[in-house]
């Protein structure tokens, strides 16, 4: 484009515009893409940050070409974004030049230069556009030969790499780097500069007013910001989250109020909300300095913003306001500076200004595995600036001029439905259907009042839609009977401000009733979004959320939730292992179904899990270990041909019920071994599950039942477990839905030596399967194959006795001391089990 003339251009400014922004959807990809890198995360941040230099640009570009601006206002409405991006990107650019990235610091500095030099030209005519070209044309090289270089190393596999082109995975870089600490932290500060320097332009001189062309450079703004805080939330930093989306709802009601001058409309903000956004903003970054006292005094120049916007009537477009965003634009950029050196630097970082990596557990999720942290604290924040937005009234006045619409939409419907999908994520229903029926009811809402809509709708339509509302509500506040206090008072205090809206639609509306509850409404908010955050922060004290009011069997109410961890993880399997060391229960996977499991050698635990399964006399609890190692210590008390069958069978779905004896006491079960079996057998497994697996070899054989009361259906999530057993269990392996609804299959071995096998139940195993390994171990038996593991059994039983005859050794062999090495069956002796499932 940068090749036409004054009179032509080379490309229409709406098809240009449509095509920069086909590229910058196209760059944003490839920008949220993971990094691994120090590289890597410096051009994730150049191409999130690249590609909102294009979108705001092409959206300027489209408004000329559909005539809503003229040709002779793009030069003041590119002038604030690209001043913005052109600092931004000199930047990333000088902290790559130190740490020696040459892609991309010739791409950074080469797009900052061409974005400086389109300055130049829009500003004097005479200037041209060759330079700003030239330097397009460098970055096009730059990342031509980067995408060969790639391109050619994969395809000869790493073979052959040009320099400089690989992004060669560090892997000391997670432990120099911040972790915790996403990328995308750099875009935010970049769009806070953006919007500061939008908005500090007029007070500069450097356009003559805030205008509908500055309106797409601030939403980009805002629609990137609240990219980052998804991508802040999967970081697991709930504070820089809630702060990218109360800084994403200020661009949005900047832009709102720019556009409302091409309407020749002078919005006036009310004083309620700005004040309110201050306090939020303080107590953020009271609770930010715990993490970073950088970042707090950082979050502080917004809390001067909220409260230049509250003193001044037309807030965005007067000079106290802009003076305080042109304070913004100095100290985001030098956040910027610091914040890239120290995420980059593997050498050296700035004293003092360092962030603290954030704790992923403090956010692992009640019911299993999450890539998000909990997005209450945002949620509730909206809701307290939805409440107070709403206490303003346009009187005579033109609703859209009363700045209150952008407050109610964006903070009480867009972010609350991003809190609600969040909370979704992490498999929270209640709070998920909360945000996102409130957020739905604040964007109708503030839609219908204050964007022009009301006079026409009040009545009768509008008031059976309320109604609605208010009984998905009444659910919801009975629901909220059964999680605690605050939850319930929370969503009845909606319940109030419902009210209202309805007698508000049908012109019934006592004077000061909308006021009050919607007063009730964010004080209520507030303690929830307190609360919250400082329990987020502080392991003790908590602030309290109360208990549930109503407390149904196998639920736990609101009492002390206990350790949910995802199985994929190692470390979430030593932690449950170390709960069950210390005498607690746990619903564990298995290779079928969810079991409640407890450690042999803590018999407390054993019967603790008998009683709270309340197991029937018929259905006992059985034993399980992860190897037939776990067996040597007892196996002169046990068959040879009954463990050689176990060799052959496991690991698998195959429980065995073996004939109850003196081997029983040597696993420290105490009195607790008679809820184990019966009286006469007990059932033992080996289960063909890692995660189950480890876990007993981290604690032992282990007593185990299936985790759902006596009588019900078995578990098959571990949303089940929790549901059916509640706070009666002291933690839970949580590997989502079971890989087979088949429960195992019991085999009857107490008559095993008279060469015959029942079966209890077929589950998952065929019995054909079973059969057939048995027959298998038979027909080796027969033919003299013993388990070598009882050879030096059988020769030290022949020297004490000196009585027993050969042929009569293989039936003797497995009852001496127990000093021989554990037999390992290959894969060839046991075919019909390595290929039967």
């Amino acid at each position: 484009s940068y090749g036409g003339s004054p009179e032509q251009d080379f490309i229409p400014h709406t098809a240009l515009g449509i095509l920069l922004l086909l590229i910058a959807a196209v760059v944003a990809y490839a920008g949220v893409r993971p990094s691994q890198s120090h590289a890597a995360v410096l051009m994730s941040s150049l191409c999130l940050t690249v590609s909102a230099l294009w979108c705001g640009s092409g959206l300027v570009y489209i408004l000329v070409g559909q005539k809503v601006l003229q040709p002779a206002e793009l030069s003041s409405s590119l002038v604030p974004g690209l001043a913005a991006f052109t600092l931004a990107l000199f930047i990333i650019g000088s902290v790559s030049l130190l740490v020696q990235k040459a892609a991309v610091f010739v791409t950074s500095v080469g797009i900052s230069l061409a974005c400086a030099h389109h300055i130049a030209a829009l500003s004097a005519a005479g200037f041209g556009q060759t330079a700003t070209a030239a330097n397009y044309l460098l970055v096009c090289l730059v990342c031509v030969y980067c995408g060969f270089g790639r391109l050619l190393s994969t395809i000869t596999h790493g073979k052959v790499e040009p320099p400089g082109t690989g992004l060669q995975i560090e892997a000391e870089l997670k432990t120099q780097q911040n972790e915790g600490c996403s990328d995308a932290v750099l875009v935010g500060l970049v769009m806070n500069l953006l919007s500061a320097s939008v908005l500090a332009c007029p007070l500069l001189g450097v356009v003559p007013r805030l205008s509908v062309g500055h309106v797409p450079w601030l939403w980009t703004a805002a629609v990137f910001q609240l990219g980052v805080c998804i991508l802040l939330y999967r970081a697991m930093d709930t504070l820089a989250a809630t702060f990218c989306g109360f800084t994403a709802i200020l661009k949005f009601a900047e832009g709102y109020s720019a556009l409302l001058s091409f309407y020749s409309i002078q919005p006036s903000s009310p004083v309620p909300f700005p004040a309110v956004f201050s306090v939020l903003f303080s107590i953020l970054a009271l609770f930010s300095c715990q993490k970073s006292l950088l970042e707090g005094l950082y979050q502080l120049f917004f809390v001067a913003y909220c409260i230049a916007i509250a003193a001044q009537p037309q807030g965005f477009f007067q000079g106290g306001t802009q003076g305080v965003q042109a304070a913004i634009f100095v100290v985001s950029a030098g956040m910027l500076l610091v914040t890239t050196f120290n995420m980059v630097s593997s050498t050296a970082r700035m004293q003092g200004v360092t962030l603290r990596a954030q704790d992923k557990e403090l956010h692992s999720p009640h019911l299993g595995y999450s890539k998000y942290a909990d997005a209450q604290v945002l949620g509730h924040a909206c809701s307290v600036l939805a409440a107070f937005a709403i206490t303003a009234t346009a009187g005579g006045r033109n609703p859209l001029s009363v700045l209150v619409l952008p407050w109610v939409v964006m903070a009480g419907g867009a972010l609350q439905l991003l809190c609600g999908s969040v909370a979704f994520a992490r498999g929270k229903t209640f709070e998920s259907t909360v945000f996102i029926l409130y957020g739905m009811m604040w964007t109708v809402w503030g839609l219908t009042r204050y964007g022009g809509l009301y006079g026409d709708t009040r009545g009768f339509n509008l008031a059976a839609g309320i109604i609605s509302f208010m009984l998905f509500n009444c659910l919801v506040t009975a629901a909220a009977l059964f999680l605690n206090v605050a939850w319930f008072v929370y969503a009845l205090s909606f319940q109030l401000i419902l009210i209202s809206f309805l007698l508000d639609a049908v012109d019934a509306l006592p004077l000061g009733f909308d006021i009050g509850v919607t007063i009730i409404f964010g004080l209520v908010s507030f303690y929830c979004f307190l609360a919250n955050i400082f329990n987020s922060t502080f392991q003790s004290p908590q602030i309290p959320l109360g208990r549930a009011l109503v407390k149904l069997s196998g639920v736990g109410a609101g009492a002390d939730i206990c350790p949910h961890v995802p199985a994929r993880k190692a470390t979430s399997v030593q932690q449950i292992a170390e709960i069950m060391k210390n005498g607690g229960i746990c619903g564990m996977p298995t290779d079928t179904v969810y079991v409640l499991v407890a450690a042999c050698n803590r018999p407390d635990a054993v019967v603790k899990a008998y009683k709270v399964k309340k197991q029937a006399q018929d259905r006992p609890m059985s034993l399980w270990i992860s190897s037939i190692k776990q067996l040597e210590s007892v196996r002169h008390l046990l068959s040879p041909l009954l463990l050689d069958f176990m060799e052959a069978a496991w690991p698998s779905s195959i429980s065995m019920v073996v004939p109850r004896g003196p081997w029983m006491d040597t696993f420290g079960l105490g009195d607790a071994a008679k809820h184990i079996g019966t009286p006469q057998s007990i059932a033992i497994r080996n289960p063909d599950c890692s995660v189950a697996t480890h876990l007993i070899n981290l604690v032992g054989p282990i007593a185990v039942t299936s985790a759902n009361p006596t009588g019900e259906a078995d578990t098959t999530h571990h949303n089940q477990v929790y549901a059916k057993l509640g706070d009666k269990v002291d933690g839970v392996l949580c590997d989502g839905p079971s890989p087979e609804n088949i429960a195992s299959t019991v085999v009857d071995c107490t008559k095993i030596e008279t060469g015959h096998i029942g079966f209890f139940r077929v589950g998952l195993i065929p019995k054909s399967k079973v059969l057939e390994i048995f027959e298998e171990v038979q027909r080796r038996h027969r033919q003299g194959q013993t388990n070598p593991a009882f050879e030096y059994d059988l020769h030290l039983a022949d020297a004490q006795t000196e009585q027993r005859s050969g042929e009569d050794d293989s039936a003797e062999s497995g009852r001496g001391s127990g000093n021989s090495t554990p037999f390992t069956v290959s894969p060839e002796q046991s075919p019909a089990l390595r290929t039967g499932f």
